[in-house]
């Protein structure tokens, strides 16, 4: 098994990152819209791998149809 080193992200971190509310980014988790997250041991708080972050935030680029 391989571990990993990817540092774990609260909410409240990834809302500082976007720049957004932990409240928009519960409401995005809701909807299949934001970053993916686990709640680790399956209850808790919600935790956001950065890559996943990174990722996602990627991909809003990608998704945007702008030509860059």
């Amino acid at each position: 098994m391989e571990i990993s080193t990817d540092p774990w992200l609260t909410r409240q971190e990834v809302a500082d990152r976007l720049r957004t509310t932990g409240k928009t980014l519960a409401n995005w988790a809701t909807k299949d819209l934001g970053p993916r997250y686990v709640r680790l041991g399956g209850h808790g708080p919600a935790r956001y791998r950065l890559s996943d972050v990174i990722a996602w935030e990627n991909a809003q680029f990608a998704d945007s149809g702008d030509a860059a």
